[in-house]
Formats: C-alpha cells, sequence, structure tokens
C-alpha cells in the first residue's frame, strides 16, 4: 500500500469529524458538502486515513448515562501475563464488556495486568457481569476487584486547532 502524504484537506476532514459525524441520515454528504469535494472523496480520504493509521476508528459512542445504564464498573483482574492476550480476547468479546485491555501491574499494591469495563442500569447487574467474567477466566485469576465510577467525566479524545 502506498502512503498518501497528508494534506490541507485531510486536516480540514478531520477539524470536521473530530466531534463527530454530523446526526443526519447522508453524514458524508453533509461533510462532502462544507468541504467542497464529493461524498465518495470524504469516504475514500477517510478509508485511506484509517489504513495508514492517521486516524484509528470511526465509529458510535453511545452515551450509556442517557441510555439508563448509570452502573460503571471497571473490573481489575490477576491474571498470569502469558495469557494476557488470550484472557483480554476472549473478556472482551462478552456482551456486556464495553472496555478490555492490559495495563502493566503496579507492584506491590496493584497487582491487576487486566482491566474490562462493564456497564449497567444498577450495580447488581455490573456485578452479575463481573461474576461472568470470573467464570470464563475461571483458575486464571488469582485476584480481582471492581471500581465504580462516582462521578461523570466528559470524555474527548485528541483535538486538533
Amino acid at each position: 500500500m502506498t502512503t498518501r502524504p497528508a494534506d490541507d484537506l485531510d486536516r480540514r476532514l478531520v477539524l470536521a469529524t473530530q466531534a463527530g459525524l454530523p446526526l443526519v441520515s447522508r453524514p458524508y454528504d453533509v461533510l462532502a458538502e462544507q468541504l467542497g469535494i464529493s461524498a465518495g472523496e470524504v469516504r475514500a480520504r477517510l478509508a485511506d486515513m484509517l489504513d495508514n493509521g492517521r486516524i484509528r476508528r470511526i465509529g458510535a459512542v453511545p452515551n450509556h448515562y442517557a441510555l439508563g445504564y448509570t452502573a460503571n464498573g471497571m473490573s481489575v483482574w490477576d491474571v498470569p501475563d502469558e495469557r494476557i492476550v488470550e484472557l483480554g480476547e476472549a473478556v472482551g468479546r462478552l456482551p456486556g464488556v464495553t472496555h478490555c485491555y492490559e495495563r502493566p501491574r503496579a507492584l506491590p499494591d496493584w497487582p491487576y495486568n487486566l482491566f474490562a469495563m462493564v456497564h449497567g442500569k444498577d450495580r447488581a447487574s455490573v456485578l452479575a457481569q463481573v461474576e461472568e467474567i470470573a467464570t470464563l477466566l475461571g483458575s486464571a485469576c488469582r485476584a480481582r476487584d471492581v471500581l465504580f465510577s462516582t462521578a461523570i467525566l466528559k470524555k474527548t479524545g485528541l483535538r486538533i486547532g
């Protein structure tokens, strides 16, 4: 694959989309009109930026609070390092897990290396999902905990100006 250098149009496209796609039935048409190009060119440039790593993804980011999922628990797990990829992929496929990733341990106080975010309508439903993860991990789980959110923070990705 040939990587085309980024240009001013790429930058303007990122600026136009960094807060989200227009909430209309044909968002690429709206972007095309704003940028003075075709919708096909919008799609092609976004695909190129995905392929070469300039952007990581295009996807919906639902507001789980607005959907009624107000209990949020980051489950943390101590699993063998040599199995982290296998176990993380299995946990990440569970329907209630929205984020799953590896993080370094901070021994001796923090033995956890696998993190899995789950959301529920109440703490009991989050804890039930955590039990599903525990069942999946089985004897590979040496320790675990659940950290519940206490505040809603505004989350945004990197923004360019």
